[in-house]
């Protein structure tokens, strides 16, 4: 099987550092968009680094190009404007130009879509959201506008509060409602190379979690 090399935005996150691992790992090559490369230590001769940020199309465009596919485990950095959706138009557009279709990204339980039956304590925490971080919270939800209005192969993946360990436990995936409180990284990880050439999601937004 072909070992594709994957654009990651976000690969120097919480849960993107353990991403590019398995992706690593997994014998495929890497190209990372990374703000402060002189942080990152990385010696794999199958990762490549290109120090950029996601709001500069530029940037995007040269992370993207010579790939396969995008990942984004991009996380809202501290004290900014709302990256989500900049970042997202920015993704789109590159992939658009580069003749990429698949592109794979991670949001918050707060996004909400037509099919969605969240259980009370889920929208609790979606109202949570919206109360104290408004601004963010309305671009994550943007973000989804946007890729459903796009030609891409997009899968949105809302997530809980994610477990940095290496520990791997029961996943579930489901469309409808989130009943799980926790998700490990290293399941995560797992769950979205396997999206890579999986199209039970395609163009969906599905709940990731431990049971």
């Amino acid at each position: 099987m072909k070992k594709y090399t994957v654009a990651v935005i976000g690969g120097t996150g919480k849960s993107g550092k353990y991403l590019v691992q398995h992706l690593l790992d997994h014998g495929y090559s890497v190209k990372l968009l990374v703000r402060n490369p002189e942080t990152v230590i990385l010696s794999n001769p199958l990762a490549e680094i290109v120090k950029g940020d996601a709001r500069e199309y530029q940037s995007v465009i040269k992370t993207v190009e010579n790939t396969d596919l995008v990942i984004s485990t991009l996380g809202q950095p501290k004290g900014e404007p709302p990256i989500f959706s900049d970042a997202t138009k920015n993704v789109m557009k590159a992939m658009n130009v580069c003749g990429l279709k698949r592109y794979i990204v991670t949001t918050g339980l707060s996004v909400n879509t037509p099919s969605d039956l969240k259980n009370e304590k889920v929208q609790l925490a979606t109202g949570w959201m919206y109360q104290n971080y408004p601004e963010t919270t309305h671009d994550k939800q943007k973000e989804y506008e946007l890729l459903t209005e796009s030609n891409l192969d997009w899968t949105l993946v809302r997530l809980p509060l994610i477990d940095l360990t290496n520990e791997s436990r029961t996943t579930e995936a489901s469309l409808e409602d989130c009943q799980g409180e926790n998700i490990s990284a290293t399941d995560l990880a797992g769950f979205l190379i396997a999206q890579i050439d999986n199209r039970t999601f395609i163009k969906k937004s599905p709940f990731l979690y431990n049971r």
